[in-house]
């Protein structure tokens, strides 16, 4: 039976950080995982300009609340689980992920946490477990599940190469460039017989 892990932000929702960074003008903010392959070296860099601008949890918050999910994703993601389960693994934090799960119909979501001072400011962050998303392929595949993984970026890489299959979505060209190995898709509806044809095969 096959199972689907998918990434978050670039694939059903937009980047939540480039968000905030076009909502407080800064800059900085819009360096993701398609930049900056080192997770720690990327959070870390955050923590950094939230501090040093005053940015607290309610800021970040605030900006989620009024996004949406990318065009079609509902209708993709909602095709997706009528044909086979989906689990959305994602470095996202249970702080953020609150508004833009219910507008995806509550999907299952493996994510990460932040550490909140009294203030409200962002202190820290906890990772689930390290290399969480290659982690998650491989307990599945311990059940006896098949796996497709599917993302955009560079935290995304270990999942793709421990899956059975790994598809990469609308991802930027230095992705692709470093590994060519994964199929290259850029809408839902080319996703959808690559399942199609994955799944058909099942079994």
């Amino acid at each position: 039976m096959y199972i689907v892990c998918s990434d978050l932000e670039g694939v059903f929702v937009p980047e939540i950080w480039i968000n905030v960074a076009e909502k407080t003008g800064i800059e900085e903010l819009r360096l993701t995982t398609r930049d900056i392959s080192d997770y720690d070296v990327l959070m870390q860099k955050r923590l950094s300009i939230l501090k040093a601008n005053g940015l607290k949890l309610k800021d970040i918050t605030d900006v989620i609340a009024a996004m949406a999910p990318l065009p079609g994703a509902l209708d993709f993601l909602d095709w997706l689980r009528a044909r086979t389960p989906v689990i959305v693994v994602s470095d996202t934090f249970t702080q953020f992920a609150g508004p833009l799960m219910a507008q995806l119909g509550w999907p299952t979501l493996f994510c990460n946490t932040l550490i909140i001072a009294p203030d409200g400011a962002v202190a820290d962050y906890r990772l689930r477990q390290a290399d969480g998303k290659r982690k998650s392929v491989e307990a599945l595949q311990s059940l006896n599940y098949r796996v497709v993984a599917m993302g955009d970026s560079y935290n995304d890489i270990t999942m793709l190469k421990a899956a059975d299959h790994g598809i990469l979505y609308r991802p930027p060209s230095n992705v692709v460039d470093e590994f060519p190995e994964f199929p290259v898709t850029t809408s839902y509806d080319e996703l959808k017989p690559i399942y199609e044809k994955i799944l058909a095969a099942e079994g």
